[in-house]
């Protein structure tokens, strides 16, 4: 089982003193080193079965700006750990997860505050976002081809559409959407009421605001 390997290479690697490797075919790319849920980590060292487009590594998202440096998704270690256990519930039915964005340092929430200092659309840097925490991930789902299920509107579509509560969809929409919700809020997370791919780890939302970088070489 996928998680029971992520889950036992955890605890070796919490543990320390033994060398681990994940035993699932998607090699991890080293050995993890013992950090406490707090510490921020790449993603991508624990799991190679997540899909990536993150938005704001490129222009091609509401911004128009690329507002980081390279594309990489950086989270605090107990949301990482909750996110794998969604992956692998998604996994047993066809799906994986797709992230657009992850956590976002400070200096970047005041970047986006300049270019659109709107808070309807981006969080007022003066008390930050839970993506400054560490403790939010912007996510869709993906079909066993790499096809975005249908969830009626795109990723930072800024319209009454984009809400959990608005049901002028098909059913198909409608399943998509209360399937993300349902198993992300069985793994901890909390849905936003106006964007539905915007989730935050509950057990996150009184940890600090940070600006630590992440090395893009």
């Amino acid at each position: 089982m996928y998680f029971r390997n992520q889950f036992g290479l955890l605890l070796c690697c919490f543990f320390g003193s033994i060398s681990c490797k994940s035993q699932t075919t998607s090699h991890l790319p080293r050995v993890l080193p013992a950090v406490s849920d707090t510490t921020f980590v790449n993603l991508k060292d624990y799991s190679l079965d997540f899909v990536y487009d993150m938005k704001y590594a490129t222009d091609a998202n509401f911004l128009k700006a690329k507002v980081y440096d390279c594309a990489e998704c950086f989270l605090r270690l107990k949301t990482v750990r909750a996110l794998l256990e969604a992956n692998e519930k998604f996994m047993k039915k066809g799906f994986r997860i797709k992230l657009f964005d992850c956590y976002r340092p400070l200096d970047i929430q005041k970047k986006m505050w300049i270019l659109v200092p709107n808070p309807e659309y981006v969080a007022n840097p003066a008390k930050g976002s839970i993506h400054n925490r560490g403790g939010a991930v912007d996510i869709t789902l993906v079909d066993a081809t790499g096809k975005e299920l249908d969830m009626g509107t795109t990723f930072d579509f800024f319209g009454k559409e984009a809400g959990h509560n608005y049901l002028n969809f098909s059913q198909e929409v409608l399943e998509n959407r209360a399937l993300l919700k349902k198993i992300m809020n069985k793994k901890g997370f909390n849905s936003f009421d106006s964007e539905w791919w915007h989730y935050n780890l509950r057990t996150a939302l009184k940890d600090p605001v940070a600006n630590t970088k992440w090395d893009c070489n």
